[in-house]
């Protein structure tokens, strides 16, 4: 059993003790903060690639992003409560943050550059914060599995588009065409 999690753990302590080891160093966190609530994971009607849906507590404003397939069936099987037989990839590193006595405290999608979302996963242990830079879906499976809160920065949910606004990484879907869950 220690040999099967040997590797995750020793690359969680590299994350969670080096944190200035990886070379994109985590997105300050400022500004206004909202609350999100993780409403589904669909495929995008008209193209067929797989978004999360992110609705905000405080005035219910939406936010969409793509995300990767394998992303998506880690949110969705959170979103169910449904565990494996053997641990996902989210399962093994969750495993691995509580077997270094640390716990994800909260994840903020923290800016939207070029079409890209960006986020911090902020992981505590023995009472001090650990800030990793993350990619928002990686940090939402993560989340959602610890029950802890998913916050969006004002600025990405003044900035962001949904899909079907027009832009080439987004594409446009069909009127009234809902999308369908994965």
């Amino acid at each position: 059993m220690r040999r099967t999690i040997g590797a995750g753990l020793i690359l969680a302590a590299v994350l969670a003790l080096a944190p200035g080891a990886w070379a994109g160093a985590p997105a300050e966190i400022t500004g206004p903060l909202h609350e999100m609530e993780v409403m589904g994971v669909a495929a995008e009607p008209k193209s067929g690639a797989p978004v999360v849906y992110l609705r905000s507590k405080q005035d219910r404003r939406n936010l969409t992003m793509f995300i990767g397939p394998f992303e998506a069936q880690a949110i969705a099987l959170a979103l169910e409560g449904m565990r494996l037989p053997r641990p996902y990839t989210h399962d093994l590193a969750l495993e691995a943050i509580h077997r270094l006595d640390a716990r994800v405290k909260r994840v903020v999608i923290t800016e939207m550059r070029e079409s890209t979302f960006f986020a911090a996963l902020v992981l505590e242990r023995q009472g001090a914060e650990i800030v990793l830079d993350s990619r928002p879906s990686d940090a939402i499976a993560l989340a959602l599995r610890e029950r802890a809160p998913i916050l969006a920065a004002e600025a990405v949910l003044a900035g962001s588009r949904a899909p079907g606004e027009g832009t080439p990484e987004q594409p446009r879907s069909e009127p009234g065409g809902g999308p369908t869950k994965l």
